[in-house]
């Protein structure tokens, strides 16, 4: 059974920084997608930043909102994803999920995960 507990998050002003965590436990595949998602009350959970692990390869993907601000990483040792967050912007308040699943597909849309995580809130005030 995989679990993924994540810990991180808060509050942070307009410009600042924050890093969520993500702890897996258990094994998926080979080829896995992990991913930062976010929801904000009355919109759809989007895809914030994916990283794709294929053996000791690893690629990252980010949304057009994020790019340049959000840094997506791996620690294989610990099983664990980041997202880093830096240049905050009021907007980027959200729920955060953590996400994971062997890679069938692109890895951008929330039905393509069995894994989430317990979410965590991140408050960006200007």
């Amino acid at each position: 059974q995989v679990q993924l507990v994540q810990s991180g998050g808060g509050s942070a002003q307009a410009g600042g920084s924050l890093t969520l965590s993500c702890a897996a436990s258990g094994y998926i595949s080979s080829r896995n997608f992990m991913g930062w998602f976010r929801q904000a009350p009355g919109k759809e959970r989007e895809a914030v930043a994916v990283l794709y692990t294929r053996d000791t390869a690893v690629y990252t993907f980010y949304g057009d909102s994020v790019k340049g601000r959000f840094t997506i990483s791996h620690d294989g040792a610990k099983n664990s994803v980041y997202l880093q967050m830096s240049s905050l912007k009021p907007e980027d308040t959200s729920m955060y999920y953590c996400a994971a699943d062997k890679a069938l597909g692109r890895g951008w849309e929330e039905g393509e995960y069995n894994y989430w995580g317990q979410g965590t809130q991140v408050t960006v005030s200007s």
